[in-house]
């Protein structure tokens, strides 16, 4: 066994925890009073269609108490969390991915780092360069090539960190700082490894901050959702117009859901840090193994980053198995208490071969 710490036991040197962080997310836009039933739980509406108390003007609206579902958002829940003042809701990650990337127009280049989620891969080459839009990628864990990179057009940079599936380390502060020198560029940090409890990208100079609400966030594998958080005035404008544009909301009923998955997510991270620690260290020690990368142990390369800008780590394990793809095969054929999935942040043990 690699490192310092004993087998399970979390190392005390990450960042304590986001104080008030499971207060804030029980009462965070719960407050009772705004339903005139006074339901503890928020209420739910399914309608499509709303009367209206005159023309764009919402009946809901005219009050302090309704029980109109519009007056309960999902993304009145979360800027209330320290280090964010706005936060939108939207169908799904990609849904996410999708509106911030209308922020740009043809000819705008992005940069995205080159170990990233799939889907965001698969958008950003297939998709947003086919629409005009020039898309690099590049290891942004080095900021000397994420520097030299920056174009004139370059408008937007897209990281992601721990990174999906290698778990590379980036310095969001290093690459906030390295960004915004070359003028109005956003930054972007998928968050969805780490969710909100873990890890605050805005408070370390992201100007947008996103998530798969898929994983970690809803934590129960029955929804499926995007979140974007941000502090700037200018782009929640933007963005909320874009949403409404493109149509990419959710349903209420997903996010009745997300909201209640919320609740646990403080408890649910911990144990998911604890739960995967075991794990890893168990894997690290396994002679059929290669090798094992978890942010959270001392044997990653960017531990000690990852103490400084976070309070702890998921429960996302990358591992290489000794032997071929037969091997890996067999591996996860076999497998008796983990289900073979490709998902990530629910309750059960998932696995997969990306």
């Amino acid at each position: 066994m690699s490192g310092d710490c004993k087998k399970g036991e979390l190392e005390s040197g990450f960042q304590p925890p986001f104080e008030h962080f499971s207060t804030q997310a029980i009462h965070a836009g719960q407050d009772p009073e705004q339903w005139t039933s006074m339901a503890v739980v928020p209420p739910i509406s399914l309608s499509t269609t709303f009367k209206q108390a005159a023309p764009g003007k919402h009946a809901c609206y005219n009050g302090p108490k309704s029980d109109c579902a519009l007056f309960y958002d999902l993304s009145f829940c979360t800027p209330s969390w320290p280090d964010c003042i706005f936060c939108l809701a939207f169908a799904s990650g990609l849904a996410t991915t999708m509106t911030i990337a209308h922020l740009l127009k043809s000819g705008d280049n992005i940069i995205c780092m080159n170990d990233v989620y799939g889907g965001t891969n698969r958008y950003f080459r297939r998709v947003a360069s086919e629409m005009g839009l020039e898309v690099s990628f590049i290891d942004c864990t080095s900021l000397e090539c994420l520097d030299a990179a920056i174009k004139p057009n370059t408008k937007l940079v897209w990281i992601e960190t721990p990174t999906n599936p290698m778990m590379s380390v980036l310095d969001i502060k290093g690459c906030a700082e390295t960004v915004h020198k070359h003028g109005d560029i956003i930054l972007v940090v998928d968050n969805t490894f780490m969710s909100a409890y873990f890890q605050r990208p805005l408070a370390l100079g992201a100007d947008i901050c996103m998530y798969s609400a898929t994983k970690y966030m809803n934590g129960h594998s029955d929804v499926v959702m995007g979140l974007a958080s941000m502090n700037r005035d200018d782009l929640h404008v933007k963005l909320r117009f874009l949403q409404n544009a493109i149509g990419a909301v959710p349903s209420p009923f997903d996010c009745y859901m997300c909201n209640r998955g919320l609740k646990t997510l403080a408890l649910r991270m911990k144990q998911h840090f604890k739960n995967a620690l075991v794990v890893a260290q168990f894997l690290e020690v396994d002679p059929r193994v290669e090798k094992v990368i978890f942010p959270g142990l001392p044997s990653h390369p960017q531990y000690n980053l990852m103490k400084q800008q976070c309070t702890g780590s998921s429960g996302m394990i990358t591992f290489l198995i000794k032997g071929d793809l037969k091997n890996a095969t067999t591996f996860l054929k076999n497998l008796k208490l983990f289900v073979l999935a490709e998902s990530l942040g629910g309750y059960e043990s998932l696995a997969e071969h990306p």
